[in-house]
């Protein structure tokens, strides 16, 4: 194929399927100028056209398995999501989220005709309106593209007992047949193209069959002169595939600069109810981009009006990449992030919100998994509850809320299979059922994950500590941190990798300082419940005022959350 020819092929928009290939939990494998694809429809319709090779080894998402949500790959089971083609899962790393960078390369997708059309660089056009017709089987040619072109405009079929159709190009391989419909010259790679056709209207009554096997017999004609026509010339030297690295915003992550990074822009496409007290968001794109896969688990950075930043955990279920979707407790003690949302924030508003990130993730390798909410805390543990159901994998959860009314996303609990709701318990009954709950050790092999107020956490905690359960299967996630902070000390910290030595004033925190002296620390919640600001301490004794680290973890003293905590020593030495 001429250079200048395939340079312009790459931008144009091409045909790689019929609506008609893409059956549900299937997934088509499709070729554009040598380079292979995987075409995939999700159960929300969205069509999806990638890359057909997983990140890990290469191997063929054409044999992926087509979950309807996500695409698992056959040899080692990574996971990817519709619409973004983010990583979710990675079984070799299962307590970790994936990294970011991980994310197939994504082809843009329009469909007319009946026909699946992407192109492999950003096309500065549209593919052509074509109305719903009759679209004729593919057929596969063994020549150049260009002189498969070429002999559809010298030799155009035409409609039975008509004369040949006047044609009329569309760019470089797509044409009008006058009164007949459209064909596409499918470049596949340098000597093999397909042509796809879709007549202008629906073939009559009766006549449906007739019609699909008069352009069947044409264009079989017209491959057998074309493919006699090719055998007297040289094959032309195949494409290659190009396996690029991703876009270099996703290829590794950004510095954070300031305070929180918030790039991207949703829209407030609905605003309900989803309990007493508890608003629900759905906050759709702005725009035609997919938005940022999270893992269950995963919270994003909220700026609300009036200035306001605040974390809020994802309730997406798999597959559920078109919007992100939050609750929010109205608060009595709220510093003004949850009456901001419910006084606010209305339908169709523009928020920003950071990328999702996880300090949460949620295993998928154990043979059990015990999920334990309490009142608003419900919000990370749902969005594990439906990943654990979609995957068949066995969970229990138990939802601790005050009043029946008090239980948030009722239609969401509805459709899991294994749920249970606790209601009215007093402090020392709910002791007494965490310790019921998780007194069961049967099974050792069972993760915990668990996240309400502070007190049922610091119970719980305790509770799991008491029972043996292992620390490291025992997983916590604090939405605040309710204890007192002392801020009145002044102590030195020195910065090893940075070569500094700064003063920590009283009424400034640890992170405050670094970040004045251009020292990058990345933060979430800064009240010491997440653990994102977590920093190692190479020497002196760290005075722990956070939520997050265990007792053992304070006790070892060496890391240190450098948003709320201090020093017990005049002098704190940290990885920074």
């Amino acid at each position: 194929m001429r250079e200048d020819l395939l340079l312009r092929a790459e931008k144009s928009w091409h045909p790689v399927a019929s609506e008609s290939d893409l059956v549900y939990r299937h997934v088509f494998h499709g070729q554009l100028l040598g380079q292979e694809l995987a075409v995939w429809r999700a159960d929300d319709d969205y069509v999806n056209v990638w890359e057909n090779r997983c990140l890990h080894r290469g191997v063929r998402l054409s044999i992926a398995m087509n979950d309807g949500r996500e695409l698992k790959c056959q040899y080692h089971g990574w996971r990817y999501a519709n619409r973004t083609a983010s990583c979710t899962y990675i079984p070799a790393h299962p307590a970790d989220a994936p990294a970011r960078t991980i994310t197939n390369r994504t082809y843009p997708v329009r469909t007319s005709g009946g026909l699946v059309w992407t192109a492999l660089a950003e096309p500065p056009d549209e593919p052509p309106e074509l109305d719903a017709g009759l679209v004729l089987r593919p057929m596969p040619v063994r020549a150049k593209p260009e002189d498969v072109l070429t002999l559809l405009l010298e030799q155009p079929p035409a409609l039975p007992n008509t004369e040949p159709p006047a044609t009329r190009r569309h760019g470089d391989f797509v044409v009008e047949l006058e009164g007949v419909g459209f064909f596409a010259v499918q470049p596949t790679d340098a000597g093999r193209a397909i042509i796809r056709g879709v007549l202008s209207s629906p073939a009559p009554v009766g006549g449906r069959l007739r019609l699909l096997r008069h352009f069947d017999l044409a264009l079989t004609r017209l491959r057998e002169f074309a493919q006699d026509r090719a055998a007297e010339e040289p094959a032309p030297e195949p494409l290659l595939p190009r396996y690029e690295p991703v876009p270099k915003h996703l290829a590794s992550m950004p510095a954070r600069s300031g305070h929180h990074e918030l790039p991207t822009r949703v829209r407030v496409v609905r605003v309900w109810e989803a309990g007493t007290g508890v608003r629900g968001l759905e906050l759709g794109p702005v725009g035609d981009s997919p938005l940022p896969s999270g893992q269950p688990g995963a919270h994003l950075d909220v700026a609300l009006p009036g200035g306001l930043v605040r974390q809020y955990s994802l309730v997406n279920g798999p597959g559920e990449t078109g919007h992100y979707v939050i609750g929010v407790k109205l608060t009595s003690d709220s510093a003004g992030g949850s009456i901001s949302v419910h006084e606010r924030v209305r339908k169709g508003d523009v928020l920003a919100v950071s990328l999702p990130r996880n300090g949460f993730p949620l295993r998928q390798d154990r043979e059990g998994t015990l999920l334990v909410a309490g009142g608003i805390g419900i919000t990370p543990l749902l969005a594990m509850a439906q990943a654990l159901e979609h995957q068949g994998l066995h969970y229990e959860l138990h939802y601790f809320a005050a009043r029946e009314a008090d239980v948030s996303f009722g239609d969401r609990l509805s459709r899991l299979g294994n749920v249970r709701t606790i209601i009215g318990l007093d402090p020392e009954e709910t002791r007494a059922e965490l310790e019921r709950i998780l007194g069961a050790t049967d099974d050792a092999d069972c993760q915990v994950y668990i996240c309400g107020p502070p007190p049922m956490l610091d119970v719980a905690r305790d509770v799991a500590h008491r029972t043996g359960r292992p620390r490291d299967a025992v997983h916590f996630e604090y939405f605040r941190n309710d204890q007192k902070i002392d801020e009145s000390s002044r102590f030195e910290i020195v910065l090893a990798r940075s070569v500094m030595n700064l003063t920590v004033e009283p009424g400034r925190s640890i992170l405050e300082t670094v970040r004045e002296a251009g020292v990058t620390v990345p933060s979430s919640c800064e009240q010491g419940a997440c653990g994102t600001c977590r920093v190692a301490v190479i020497d002196g004794e760290p005075d722990h005022q956070d939520v997050y680290l265990d007792d053992a973890e304070r006790a070892a003293g060496d890391s240190i959350m450098t948003c709320v905590s201090r020093s017990l020593t005049a002098q704190l030495t940290l990885d920074l």
